[in-house]
C-alpha cells in the first residue's frame, strides 16, 4: 500500500518532514524481533537489559525492542546494574509474553522513504506477529509522530482544528478496537475543547497550550500534542502535567490506530493515509473555515453536535476531494 503524501512535505527550514512510528503486538519474543529488525534494517544490536534492545544503522537511525512493561523494565535495569535478580526478570518476562506487548520504536523516517517500513511489516507478520485482535483485554496500537512543519501558532491551531474537526469520523474510520476505545489511552478532545479551538483565534503559542494544558493535562489523548508543548516550553509542561514520560519532540503523537499486523492487507500505510486527512484539512484554509461554521451551525443547545450527522458531514468532504 502506497502512503499518501500530505500538502505540506517540508519544514519550514525546507528539510524534508520525518514521521516516527512506534507498533505494539505480541506473538513474538524480542528475540525474534531483534533478529527480524536487524535483518530488514542492519545496523549493530545492543542489549540494554533483559527486556530492552536497540539497533543502531547508519542508514536510518536508533530503533529501540521492548517489552512495554514500564515495571519489568525497571526491574530489568535494576538486576543488571546490581547483577542480580536476573531470573525473577526472566520469570515476570514469560509471564508477561501473553499480554504485554512489544513495541518497537523506529526512528523518524523521511516522507519520501516512509514505503520500506512495510518490509519490516511483512516479515514481523510472517514470523507471527499478532496485534489489536488478538486480545479482548489489552490495547495495542501504532503511534504516529509526524514532524511539524512549523511551530507557528497559526499552524499548530489549523492542525488541532483539524483533527477536532475530524476525530469523530477518524475514530470510526480506523474501527477502533472495543478495549482500546474503553482504555483510558486515547480519548478524544472534549466538544468543548472543539469548540473553544473554533472559537478563538490565537495570536501567540502560550496562548494556545494554556488552553490545551487547562483541557487536556494528560498523555492520555488520541492527539497528544504534549511532546510537541515540551520541545517549545518544557518548564509550562512539566507544571501542567505531572508524568516523567513525555518526552521533548517537535512532532504531533497520534495514537488512535489500532495495530492489525496479522492482516495481510494492513501496513503502516493503513494508518498513515487516514493521518493524512488532517494532514488536508490542516493545509486548506477554505475547507477549515468551511467545516468550521458549519460544525458551529450543528451545534444544538446543551446537546451540543450529534455525532453519527457530523460524521456524514466529514464524509461529505472527503468525498468532494475526489
Amino acid at each position: 500500500m502506497a502512503f499518501n503524501a500530505p500538502p505540506i512535505k517540508t519544514t519550514d527550514s525546507d528539510d524534508v518532514r520525518n514521521v516516527g512510528f512506534e507498533i505494539e503486538f505480541t506473538g513474538l519474543t524480542l528475540s525474534n524481533v531483534t533478529s527480524i529488525l536487524q535483518d530488514v534494517f542492519g545496523g549493530t544490536l545492543e542489549q540494554k537489559s533483559e527486556v530492552e534492545y536497540e539497533l543502531n544503522t547508519s542508514e536510518y537511525g536508533k530503533f529501540t525492542v521492548e517489552l512495554d512493561w514500564e515495571f519489568l523494565k525497571n526491574a530489568a535495569l535494576e538486576a543488571k546494574v546490581k547483577d542480580q535478580g536476573h531470573k525473577r526478570v526472566e520469570f515476570l518476562h514469560q509471564v508477561a509474553l501473553s499480554v504485554v506487548p512489544l513495541e518497537i520504536i523506529f526512528p523518524p523516517f523521511p516522507l519520501d522513504k516512509l514505503g520500506k517500513l512495510d518490509d519490516i511489516i511483512s516479515a514481523l507478520r510472517e514470523a507471527g506477529a499478532k496485534g489489536t485482535d488478538d486480545s479482548v483485554v489489552a490495547a495495542f496500537g501504532v503511534h504516529i509522530n509526524p514532524e511539524v512543519p512549523s511551530k507557528e501558532v497559526t499552524t499548530l491551531q489549523a492542525y488541532l482544528r483539524a483533527f477536532g474537526l475530524l476525530q469523530w469520523w477518524l475514530n470510526q474510520a480506523h474501527e477502533v478496537n472495543i478495549a482500546r476505545k474503553m482504555s483510558p489511552y486515547i480519548k478524544l478532545y472534549t466538544e468543548d475543547y472543539v469548540e473553544l479551538l473554533l472559537e478563538k483565534d490565537y495570536e501567540t503559542l502560550d496562548a494556545l497550550m494554556d488552553d490545551y494544558l487547562a483541557h487536556n493535562p494528560s498523555r492520555n489523548r488520541a492527539l497528544d500534542m504534549l511532546p510537541l508543548f515540551a520541545s517549545i516550553h518544557e518548564a509550562k509542561v512539566k507544571n501542567a502535567v505531572a508524568d516523567t514520560k513525555v518526552n521533548a519532540r517537535p512532532t504531533f503523537h497520534y495514537r488512535l490506530p489500532n495495530c492489525l499486523i496479522e492482516h495481510q492487507d494492513w501496513s503502516f500505510a493503513s494508518s498513515w493515509n487516514l493521518w493524512n486527512f488532517v494532514e488536508i484539512l490542516a493545509a486548506d484554509a477554505d475547507s477549515l473555515d468551511f467545516l468550521s461554521r458549519r460544525f458551529k451551525a450543528m451545534s444544538m443547545p446543551v446537546i451540543g453536535v450529534k455525532r453519527s450527522d457530523w460524521i456524514k458531514e466529514v464524509n461529505q468532504w472527503i468525498e468532494s476531494l475526489g
